[in-house]
């Protein structure tokens, strides 16, 4: 058998695999294909007029391709992308800073955008609408304002938290897009064309079965993928079939669904402590000695896009498909 490459070109570039794995143009970037064309005829349009586009503002879960986007999108218009965080710009200097290093046509990507306190935003809103930056010098009676020109720019915001964005600033963005979940054939294409960058060898049911466990999000398949590959390299393993594929997702504890140990922990309790609910989110977050926060935003989203998890104005609720696949009956645990 043909043994596999150990190192390829790529991955012997002193260059981190997140990045060496990003897509690098539009064909190479699968799925969200009505934001794709959405986007492309922005930009085209924007090309043409010789202007610089409209502010833009990505959101959904963690991992389904802001971030990438954002960088797609200076590709597309030639122009620079600099890179910030909304909890980086803490005082108004820090915003100063950033805007002013800025040139014409530059994108400005401001990751968890909802995260800006609310001074920082009042002085983002004019630099949005009129390209002006209003600084005040000085305090009390003789402090006075000055207001000085930027470029044109464009602001590229992501956030998975959209309802935290204030109506005011989410009003300022041309666009606003939703980043859904991915469908099971685009996770399977980007873990083939992530496994032929690292020089991997797998083949299509152990590919599929790896699509299948990585949460429909990009990221956890390109994660799962380096864990396969290190399960491959110390077990001297040169083709990753199903079999492999389910020995690495057993020792990390992940099930054919993508549950973790977490997801199913807090199944388990909703079915054996609450007789699958409804249990509120803040006593759901109790048992599980953990962070509402974290339950809300971590636990949640992937358990309710696969319908194993219900919200209601009860509480939360464990559904059929869930006991199913726990290998709980029903009618029994709810009669107890």
């Amino acid at each position: 058998m043909e043994k596999s490459t150990a190192k390829t070109p790529l991955t012997a570039k002193n260059e981190p695999i997140d990045l060496i794995l990003r897509p690098k143009a539009w064909r190479e970037y699968v799925g969200q294909e009505k934001i794709k064309r959405h986007l492309l005829i922005m930009l085209e349009a924007a090309k043409k007029r010789g202007e610089t586009c409209d502010h833009l503002l990505f959101y959904g879960q963690a991992g389904l391709g802001k971030t990438t986007l954002a960088h797609l999108v200076a590709e597309q218009l030639g122009a620079k992308l600099k890179v910030t965080a909304g909890p980086a710009l803490e005082k108004m200097a820090d915003l100063a800073g950033v805007l002013t290093n800025l040139e014409k046509g530059d994108i400005l990507f401001i990751d968890e955008i909802h995260r800006l306190n609310r001074m920082i935003e009042e002085v983002l809103y004019p630099a949005m609408e009129s390209r002006k930056l209003n600084i005040v010098v000085g305090k009390g009676p003789g402090a006075r304002t000055l207001s000085l020109d930027l470029p044109a720019f464009t602001i590229v915001g992501a956030t998975t938290r959209a309802n935290l964005i204030s109506a005011p600033l989410r009003s300022r963005f041309g666009a606003s897009f939703r980043l859904d979940y991915y469908e099971t054939p685009d996770i399977e294409a980007i873990i083939n064309r992530s496994a032929g960058l690292l020089g991997l060898k797998i083949v299509p049911e152990g590919a599929a079965m790896l699509a299948r466990a990585s949460r429909a999000t990009p990221r956890v398949a390109n994660r799962l993928l380096k864990r396969l590959r290190d399960y491959m390299e110390v077990h001297s393993i040169d083709c990753a079939d199903p079999a492999t594929v389910k020995k690495t997702l057993d020792l990390l504890e992940i099930d054919e669904r993508g549950l973790e140990l977490h997801d199913r922990l807090l199944l388990e309790t909703i079915i054996n402590k609450f007789k699958g609910g409804p249990v509120g989110v803040a006593t759901l977050a109790a048992a599980l000695n953990d962070d509402r926060g974290i339950v809300e935003d971590v636990y949640e989203p992937y358990l309710l896009s696969i319908g194993f998890l219900k919200r209601t104005q009860s509480g939360r609720v464990a559904t059929e498909a869930a006991y199913e696949h726990l290998g709980h009956d029903l009618y029994e645990k709810r009669s107890v």
